[in-house]
């Protein structure tokens, strides 16, 4: 039995429904964007005039909306939340849906180390992120490339990707985590969630106070914001050494306490 393969088939249908997902994003975002591109400059000044904690929640804040690749940077945010809530929700259930398929026991029972098991859940886990990664920077490319004007966009394009995938395995591992860690873990997905959320709620909060500034390393959203990737000259070493060691932490954390768990069946 091959486990890798056996995941990645489990997971075709999520991945496809997933990519089409972005893609979809990707065009009806850009859409918007063509329509707005005939008014110029008076969409810059219409969202200047919105409060700022509007700006901050749907993300307008620092784009310069007249150019195809400011509004990609805003919209960036919303595929950023797609990828990482697939990621959190893809590392939960690929381990916990042993137990909720009424497998554990199959599975274990073989003669495989628990260690080769979870390498290769998190490795068909891994490739998904791939997989979405690549529609989304392909759907991108396509797209924009539409809308650019000449505009030199498939750089920026590059390295927002670049950053989301850090954020989809450091959102993935944390799922894992909760998975194994939890004696239940059915709700690993959706508490990974709810941290996924609660951290973005975080660095709204922070954009809306600068006192509260200093929390930024409790919220990976603040690790890889568009427009500092963008505008900043690409990622800060910090935050690259913060999100290496929270993965492999959180990845250390994974193979130790599934190799505990107890059956549940």
């Amino acid at each position: 039995m091959n486990i890798y393969l056996k995941e990645l088939k489990s997971h075709r249908k999520s991945i496809i429904f997933w990519s089409i997902g972005v893609f979809l994003m990707v065009v009806s975002g850009m859409t918007k964007y063509d329509a707005y591109s005939t008014s110029g400059q008076s969409m810059t000044e219409l969202l200047e005039d919105l409060p700022k904690s509007l700006r901050a929640v749907f993300g307008f804040s620092d784009f310069d909306l007249t150019k195809a690749s400011g509004f990609y940077g805003m919209l960036f945010l919303y595929l950023l939340l797609m990828a990482t809530i697939h990621a959190a929700m893809l590392g939960a259930t690929i381990i916990a849906k042993e137990e909720r398929d009424k497998t554990s026991e199959f599975l274990f029972v073989k003669p495989v180390s628990r260690n080769k098991i979870i390498t290769a859940k998190l490795l068909a886990a891994f490739t998904n992120l791939v997989i979405f990664n690549l529609a989304t920077f392909v759907s991108s490319i396509v797209i924009l490339g539409r809308y650019s004007d000449g505009e030199a966009v498939n750089g920026e394009i590059a390295i927002l990707m670049a950053a989301m995938f850090f954020m989809q395995v450091l959102f993935m591992v944390i799922g894992s985590a909760l998975a194994a860690i939890k004696k239940r873990p059915k709700s690993a997905a959706s508490l990974a969630t709810g941290i996924l959320l609660l951290t973005y709620i975080l660095s709204v909060v922070i954009d809306l106070n600068e006192d509260i500034e200093g929390l930024k390393y409790l919220t990976p959203f603040k690790y890889f914001e568009a427009k500092n990737v963008m505008y900043g000259g690409g990622f800060e070493a910090v935050f690259v050494i913060l999100s290496v060691v929270l993965i492999v932490g959180l990845s250390i954390v994974t193979y130790v306490f599934f190799r505990r768990r107890d059956l549940n069946t």
